[in-house]
């Protein structure tokens, strides 16, 4: 992985992250693939919507179909089909979230799969493993994502988890792959310091913020990103995990956040909300169910240029495939759009001005999915 920054607007930065499979413009937007498919899209629409590089999730792919049918299929780009950059997650946040019963050890953490409840043990270790077998060109080292609300005495004892396990990620000898630390911290100031400085010194080549985006509120969300943020190394990549309102985007590509991934844009056109110039559409309204306009007049994408919001009304509602579809093509061409608007504000020095603007439209829409 080279990393290149071109431009800085005070902190807001635009970068090239660039791998033999093709190169990312940052601030980037990664659509979720959890099981190595973004739901309803081949891997050349999902390409054509604009985006450069897919997320994938350890945790799910290992238990199904198992990291070793997609190694002897040579990897996640040959088993799905993706000539392009791929990032796999830790597992972490699913073992903590998703698994029915699990045990935090020293050295991992045994928990039944959600899927038939059988017995597994992840460690950094297995992860990482996991990730080579998965082969993807950017891996998470393994962390515990701390719960909110947290004690201090909880997310200081989960904060050496991480900063252990990160040092054992560390150790494995990895080949055409890069390697992102994760810091953690929770809710607590002087956490994220202490964890910015013991992963930043084992020297990884890009840098995550997690556990945020957990149910805690956006005011103590944000104020931990502008305070995190800026610890980071200033020549690495800088991700933030999980999050992808707008409003939270431009928060931290002010604070000099590089890399965003979430199901926002695709779970809500799955459920009939789509993203608008004119703020969010819920197309199950019946006000949709005559009007043979656009979605988005001065939208491009396929489905704004060929199709009807009474047409996609009646999909919806008659639970057509294709509404799904059409639906996630025009979401994801509205988050990449926005992000190429954004790249262009910074090149030019005025992400001030297009922050403000974005902002408060975006206060003042609906945000009901």
């Amino acid at each position: 992985m080279n990393f290149k920054i071109l431009h800085n607007d005070n902190l807001a930065r635009t970068a090239i992250l660039e791998f033999p499979r093709g190169s990312i413009q940052t601030p980037a937007f990664m659509p979720v693939g959890t099981h190595g498919t973004v739901k309803s899209l081949s891997p050349d629409e999902l390409h054509q919507s604009g985006a450069e590089i897919m997320l994938s999730n350890t945790y799910h792919l290992y238990l199904r179909p198992g990291s070793e049918v997609i190694k002897n299929a040579g990897g996640l780009h040959g088993f799905v089909n993706w000539q392009h950059p791929i990032l796999t997650d830790s597992g972490g946040f699913q073992v903590f979230s998703l698994a029915k019963l699990r045990k935090i050890e020293e050295h991992g953490v045994w928990f039944q799969s959600h899927i038939d409840g059988s017995s597994h043990f992840i460690g950094p270790e297995e992860s990482i493993n996991i990730q080579k077998a998965l082969g993807a060109d950017i891996i998470m080292a393994f962390d515990e994502c701390t719960p909110y609300p947290s004690t201090y005495e909880y997310t200081e004892k989960s904060l050496e988890l991480t900063t252990s396990w990160a040092a054992k990620c560390r150790e494995i000898e990895l080949s055409n792959q890069s390697l992102f630390g994760i810091i953690q911290g929770g809710m607590y100031k002087d956490l994220r310091e202490r964890s910015v400085s013991e992963i930043t010194s084992m020297g990884f080549d890009g840098y995550a913020v997690g556990g945020l985006s957990v149910g805690e509120p956006k005011e103590m969300m944000h104020d931990l990103i502008r305070h995190t943020v800026p610890l980071l190394h200033v020549d690495k990549p800088r991700y933030l995990m999980g999050v992808g309102d707008i409003v939270d985007i431009l928060t931290a590509v002010e604070a000099g956040v590089d890399m965003f991934d979430c199901v926002m844009p695709t779970r809500n056109a799955r459920n009939g909300t789509l993203f608008t110039s004119q703020g969010r559409m819920n197309i199950k309204q019946s006000s949709y169910r005559s009007d043979l306009s656009p979605i988005d007049s001065s939208c491009s994408c396929y489905t704004c240029r060929n199709f009807s919001r009474a047409y996609l009304s009646h999909l919806y509602h008659s639970k057509e495939i294709l509404s799904m579809r059409l639906n996630t093509i025009h979401n994801l061409h509205f988050y990449f759009d926005f992000f190429v608007k954004m790249r262009q504000a910074i090149n030019e020095n005025t992400f001030k001005e297009f922050k403000s603007y974005h902002e408060g439209s975006a206060l003042k829409l609906p945000q009901g999915v």
